[in-house]
């Protein structure tokens, strides 16, 4: 048997995966980690199952956290989310251009992480002991309590890398509530200001 270096070298960690730019995926989380998020739920309502039946089953209601949204413009309106290509809510958004947005306060923690589970149950169940007007407009759950509640239309859908950024024109802007702070994300994990 050949003694070769490496049947006698002692196990040496991989090194993590680097992009052509030289950046890890655990080096590129960490650092956006550092970047203190606003917190909200992006929500739209399924189109029925079948438009031309009206005694067909409508649509769920569905409903994502998301900590990728921004505005983009005042004039006109327009806001921007970051959805994970292949997502259900991207995959919807793909067809159905009215959705909502609730600006979670800091006391709708448990919302936030209903709505980011994997693997979770469905739609119908998460929605179900919330709180919640539908949009005179998108017909899209809007939560109670939030800070501010926002409908729109989709203007525009741009790939980029592994996300979708949907870009909508904002139909209805309402604060329905001024009680508490915003839910942030920082570090990975749900956070209050102060």
């Amino acid at each position: 048997m050949l003694n070769t270096p490496a049947a006698t070298s002692p196990t040496v960690p991989v090194p993590a995966a680097r992009h052509a730019e030289g950046v890890s995926n655990d080096e590129f989380r960490a650092a956006m980690s550092r970047l203190a998020a606003g917190v909200v739920l992006v929500t739209a309502k399924e189109p029925p199952l079948d438009p031309d039946d009206p005694s067909a089953p409508g649509g769920e209601d569905v409903g994502m956290t998301a900590t990728s949204f921004m505005s983009v413009s005042l004039d006109p309106p327009l806001v921007l989310v970051s959805l994970r290509e292949g997502s259900r809510m991207d995959d919807l958004l793909a067809e159905q251009p009215l959705w909502a947005v609730s600006v979670l306060s800091e006391s709708q923690r448990h919302i936030a992480g209903r709505f980011a589970m994997k693997g979770r149950i469905s739609d119908r169940l998460l929605f179900e002991d919330i709180p919640y007007v539908r949009g005179e407009v998108t017909g899209a759950p809007l939560v109670g309590g939030a800070l501010a509640t926002l409908e729109c239309r989709t203007e525009q859908r741009v790939t980029s890398g592994d996300h979708t950024l949907v870009i909508g024109r904002v139909l209805t802007a309402g604060v329905p509530s001024a009680d508490g702070g915003p839910l942030t994300y920082f570090r990975g994990r749900y956070r209050q200001l102060g």
